[in-house]
């Protein structure tokens, strides 16, 4: 998993502005702090869809940047946001999980009309992400 930073910044009256340095154009707009992470989450996986695979910089580089420093000097912040790359193609696992876990997992899937690898991955990307997806 690659880590992009975000330079997080909010005006008075509005919503939080992420821009990543490393993806030219790519932005994302949250009204709360604690929606940040599905917006970035989001703005990546679109910025993705249509550009060539970028390296992401150091935070070190990130934060030398004199565009970066200016933001920084202005109140913006820098927030890592983790990225997992698009890649449909299913993989068969051997998991073990307690029992318990297990029945617990099935039951909230079929309540969701889910099934137990969607599931499973759904709320994996959650906790690798932060986002609520």
């Amino acid at each position: 998993m690659r880590y992009f930073t975000a330079i997080i910044h909010k005006d008075e009256g509005s919503a939080y502005g992420l821009t990543f340095p490393d993806l030219p154009g790519a932005f994302a707009a949250a009204d709360t702090w604690d929606d940040i992470p599905k917006a970035a989450t989001e703005a990546l996986d679109l910025w993705f869809e249509d550009q060539p695979d970028v390296a992401p910089a150091s935070l070190d580089a990130v934060r030398a940047r004199p565009e970066v420093a200016a933001e920084l000097a202005e109140g913006a912040v820098l927030m890592p946001v983790p990225y997992i790359a698009a890649d449909t193609a299913l993989e068969r696992v051997n998991i073990s999980i307690e029992r318990g876990l297990l029945r617990a997992i099935d039951e909230t899937a079929k309540s969701r009309k889910m099934t137990r690898s969607s599931f499973l991955a759904s709320a994996a990307r959650r906790e690798l992400v932060g986002a609520g997806l």
